[in-house]
Protein backbone atom coordinates (compact mmCIF):
# COMPACT_ATOMS: atom_id res chain seq x y z
CA UNK A 1 0.00 0.00 0.00
CA UNK A 2 1.22 3.80 -0.88
CA UNK A 3 2.42 5.68 2.26
CA UNK A 4 -1.14 7.87 3.47
CA UNK A 5 -0.33 11.37 4.28
CA UNK A 6 -2.61 13.31 6.55
CA UNK A 7 -4.03 16.74 5.16
CA UNK A 8 -5.08 19.05 7.14
CA UNK A 9 -9.05 19.62 6.59
CA UNK A 10 -11.80 22.36 6.81
CA UNK A 11 -14.54 20.86 8.73
CA UNK A 12 -16.85 24.12 8.74
CA UNK A 13 -19.77 21.97 6.75
CA UNK A 14 -19.39 19.90 9.42
CA UNK A 15 -20.23 22.16 12.04
CA UNK A 16 -22.80 24.27 10.09
CA UNK A 17 -24.66 20.88 10.09
CA UNK A 18 -24.58 20.19 13.41
CA UNK A 19 -25.07 23.75 14.32
CA UNK A 20 -27.69 23.71 12.22
CA UNK A 21 -30.47 20.47 11.59
CA UNK A 22 -27.88 18.27 13.72
CA UNK A 23 -27.34 16.15 11.06
CA UNK A 24 -25.23 16.48 7.82
CA UNK A 25 -24.05 14.00 4.84
CA UNK A 26 -20.60 14.35 3.36
CA UNK A 27 -19.71 12.76 0.29
CA UNK A 28 -15.39 12.64 -0.07
CA UNK A 29 -14.96 13.04 3.56
CA UNK A 30 -11.69 10.94 2.85
CA UNK A 31 -9.97 10.32 -0.56
CA UNK A 32 -9.80 7.09 -2.56
CA UNK A 33 -6.16 6.12 -0.73
CA UNK A 34 -7.61 6.16 2.67
CA UNK A 35 -10.61 4.48 1.95
CA UNK A 36 -8.36 1.41 0.65
CA UNK A 37 -5.90 1.51 2.97
CA UNK A 38 -8.79 1.38 6.12
CA UNK A 39 -10.45 -1.55 3.71
CA UNK A 40 -7.45 -3.22 3.33
CA UNK A 41 -6.59 -2.66 7.19
CA UNK A 42 -10.07 -4.16 8.11
CA UNK A 43 -9.41 -7.05 5.19
CA UNK A 44 -6.48 -8.20 7.07
CA UNK A 45 -7.96 -8.76 10.43
CA UNK A 46 -7.61 -12.03 11.89
CA UNK A 47 -11.54 -12.87 11.46
CA UNK A 48 -11.64 -14.10 15.13
CA UNK A 49 -11.61 -10.55 15.58
CA UNK A 50 -14.33 -9.75 14.22
CA UNK A 51 -17.03 -10.85 17.18
CA UNK A 52 -21.11 -10.08 17.05
CA UNK A 53 -21.92 -6.84 17.50
CA UNK A 54 -23.73 -6.77 20.86
CA UNK A 55 -26.75 -4.30 22.65
CA UNK A 56 -26.94 -2.80 25.94
CA UNK A 57 -23.86 -1.24 27.77
CA UNK A 58 -22.01 -2.77 30.67
CA UNK A 59 -23.76 -5.76 32.89
CA UNK A 60 -26.49 -5.76 30.13
CA UNK A 61 -24.36 -5.92 27.17
CA UNK A 62 -25.59 -9.13 25.00
CA UNK A 63 -25.99 -9.71 21.46
CA UNK A 64 -29.70 -9.98 19.70
CA UNK A 65 -30.07 -11.38 16.51
CA UNK A 66 -33.53 -9.68 16.10
CA UNK A 67 -32.00 -6.50 16.98
CA UNK A 68 -28.57 -6.27 14.67
CA UNK A 69 -26.50 -9.34 12.98
CA UNK A 70 -23.02 -7.25 12.14
CA UNK A 71 -19.90 -7.94 13.16
CA UNK A 72 -17.30 -5.18 14.71
CA UNK A 73 -13.62 -4.54 15.92
CA UNK A 74 -12.51 -1.66 17.63
CA UNK A 75 -10.18 0.95 16.31
CA UNK A 76 -7.11 1.05 19.02
CA UNK A 77 -4.26 2.56 16.59
CA UNK A 78 -2.69 -0.57 16.51
CA UNK A 79 -2.15 0.67 12.41
CA UNK A 80 -0.57 3.49 11.04
CA UNK A 81 -3.77 4.07 8.86
CA UNK A 82 -5.67 3.47 12.11
CA UNK A 83 -3.89 6.17 13.62
CA UNK A 84 -4.36 8.97 10.64
CA UNK A 85 -7.95 8.22 10.54
CA UNK A 86 -8.04 8.81 14.77
CA UNK A 87 -5.87 12.05 14.24
CA UNK A 88 -8.05 13.45 11.47
CA UNK A 89 -11.49 12.62 14.36
CA UNK A 90 -9.10 14.52 16.92
CA UNK A 91 -8.96 17.54 14.37
CA UNK A 92 -12.93 17.40 13.69
CA UNK A 93 -13.51 17.14 17.57
CA UNK A 94 -11.21 20.51 18.76
CA UNK A 95 -13.37 22.52 16.00
CA UNK A 96 -16.56 21.39 17.08
CA UNK A 97 -15.41 22.32 20.59
CA UNK A 98 -13.89 25.55 19.43
CA UNK A 99 -17.15 26.42 17.83
CA UNK A 100 -19.97 24.73 19.13
CA UNK A 101 -18.65 24.30 22.69
CA UNK A 102 -19.82 20.90 23.05
CA UNK A 103 -17.26 19.59 25.48
CA UNK A 104 -16.50 16.52 23.69
CA UNK A 105 -13.56 14.29 25.53
CA UNK A 106 -13.07 11.26 23.61
CA UNK A 107 -13.77 9.60 20.21
CA UNK A 108 -14.17 5.72 20.21
CA UNK A 109 -14.97 3.63 17.19
CA UNK A 110 -14.91 0.44 15.38
CA UNK A 111 -14.86 -1.35 11.75
CA UNK A 112 -18.34 -2.81 11.19
CA UNK A 113 -18.88 -5.38 8.35
CA UNK A 114 -22.48 -6.37 7.45
CA UNK A 115 -22.83 -9.61 5.29
CA UNK A 116 -25.03 -10.07 2.72
CA UNK A 117 -28.44 -10.49 4.24
CA UNK A 118 -26.93 -8.50 7.69
CA UNK A 119 -28.99 -5.72 9.13
CA UNK A 120 -29.66 -3.37 12.18
CA UNK A 121 -33.09 -2.64 13.36
CA UNK A 122 -33.97 1.19 14.10
CA UNK A 123 -32.65 2.24 17.52
CA UNK A 124 -31.14 5.51 18.84
CA UNK A 125 -27.25 5.86 19.68
CA UNK A 126 -28.26 7.36 22.97
CA UNK A 127 -30.97 8.24 25.33
CA UNK A 128 -31.89 12.00 25.70
CA UNK A 129 -29.81 13.01 29.39
CA UNK A 130 -28.73 9.53 29.93
CA UNK A 131 -25.92 8.84 27.45
CA UNK A 132 -22.92 10.04 27.31
CA UNK A 133 -22.32 9.66 23.27
CA UNK A 134 -23.04 12.99 22.17
CA UNK A 135 -22.27 12.95 18.33
CA UNK A 136 -22.52 10.19 15.98
CA UNK A 137 -20.36 9.21 12.80
CA UNK A 138 -20.15 6.72 10.31
CA UNK A 139 -17.86 6.05 7.54
CA UNK A 140 -18.04 3.91 4.71
CA UNK A 141 -15.42 2.16 3.01
CA UNK A 142 -17.96 0.20 0.01
CA UNK A 143 -16.08 1.10 -3.89
CA UNK A 144 -19.11 1.38 -6.33
CA UNK A 145 -21.84 0.53 -4.52
CA UNK A 146 -25.05 0.87 -6.65
CA UNK A 147 -28.89 1.30 -5.16
CA UNK A 148 -29.45 -2.53 -6.54
CA UNK A 149 -26.86 -3.51 -3.39
CA UNK A 150 -29.18 -2.05 -0.55
CA UNK A 151 -27.55 -1.54 2.71
CA UNK A 152 -29.00 1.72 3.00
CA UNK A 153 -28.66 4.04 6.22
CA UNK A 154 -32.35 5.70 6.94
CA UNK A 155 -32.33 7.92 9.60
CA UNK A 156 -35.85 9.13 11.32
CA UNK A 157 -36.85 12.39 12.27
CA UNK A 158 -37.35 12.69 16.05
CA UNK A 159 -40.05 10.62 16.67
CA UNK A 160 -39.08 7.75 14.37
CA UNK A 161 -42.29 7.95 12.06
CA UNK A 162 -40.56 9.50 9.17
CA UNK A 163 -37.44 8.76 7.30
CA UNK A 164 -35.69 12.28 6.54
CA UNK A 165 -32.33 10.49 5.05
CA UNK A 166 -31.64 7.34 2.60
CA UNK A 167 -27.87 7.04 2.10
CA UNK A 168 -26.13 4.90 0.48
CA UNK A 169 -23.31 3.61 2.04
CA UNK A 170 -21.10 5.31 -0.98
CA UNK A 171 -16.76 4.98 -0.49
CA UNK A 172 -15.24 8.01 1.41
CA UNK A 173 -19.10 9.47 2.69
CA UNK A 174 -19.42 10.48 6.09
CA UNK A 175 -22.52 10.89 7.85
CA UNK A 176 -22.70 12.74 11.43
CA UNK A 177 -25.35 13.39 13.43
CA UNK A 178 -26.67 14.45 17.10
CA UNK A 179 -26.77 11.23 18.69
CA UNK A 180 -29.76 11.49 21.01
CA UNK A 181 -31.93 13.03 18.34
CA UNK A 182 -31.77 10.83 15.73
CA UNK A 183 -33.29 7.28 15.24
CA UNK A 184 -31.69 5.29 12.25
CA UNK A 185 -31.40 1.55 11.00
CA UNK A 186 -29.13 -0.24 8.30
CA UNK A 187 -31.21 -2.59 5.48
CA UNK A 188 -29.99 -5.37 4.44
CA UNK A 189 -27.40 -5.40 1.34
CA UNK A 190 -26.92 -8.41 -1.09
CA UNK A 191 -23.06 -7.84 -0.97
CA UNK A 192 -20.46 -7.51 2.31
CA UNK A 193 -21.11 -3.61 3.64
CA UNK A 194 -17.82 -2.20 5.22
CA UNK A 195 -17.70 1.03 7.67
CA UNK A 196 -16.63 2.83 10.70
CA UNK A 197 -19.27 3.63 13.14
CA UNK A 198 -17.58 6.31 16.02
CA UNK A 199 -18.93 8.34 18.63
CA UNK A 200 -18.07 11.49 20.22
CA UNK A 201 -18.17 11.02 24.36
CA UNK A 202 -18.38 13.42 27.52
CA UNK A 203 -16.19 11.24 29.18
CA UNK A 204 -13.84 8.26 29.06
CA UNK A 205 -14.15 6.21 26.65
CA UNK A 206 -15.83 2.64 27.18
CA UNK A 207 -15.87 0.16 24.40
CA UNK A 208 -18.69 -2.01 24.96
CA UNK A 209 -20.94 1.38 24.99
CA UNK A 210 -24.65 2.14 24.26
CA UNK A 211 -26.93 1.06 22.01
CA UNK A 212 -30.86 -0.11 22.43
Amino acid sequence: MNAIVRLEHDFTAIVDAIAGPGIGIFPGFINADMVAALRHDLATLPPWELTPAAIGRARLQQTNEQIRTDKTRWLEGDTPIQRCYLAQMADLQLQLNRQLFMGLKDYECHYALYQAGDFYKKHLDAFRGKGNRRLTTVLYLNDDWQAADGGELLVYTAHGKAVMHRVLPQAGTLVCFLSEDFPHEVLPATRNRLSIAGWFRIDDPVAPAIHL
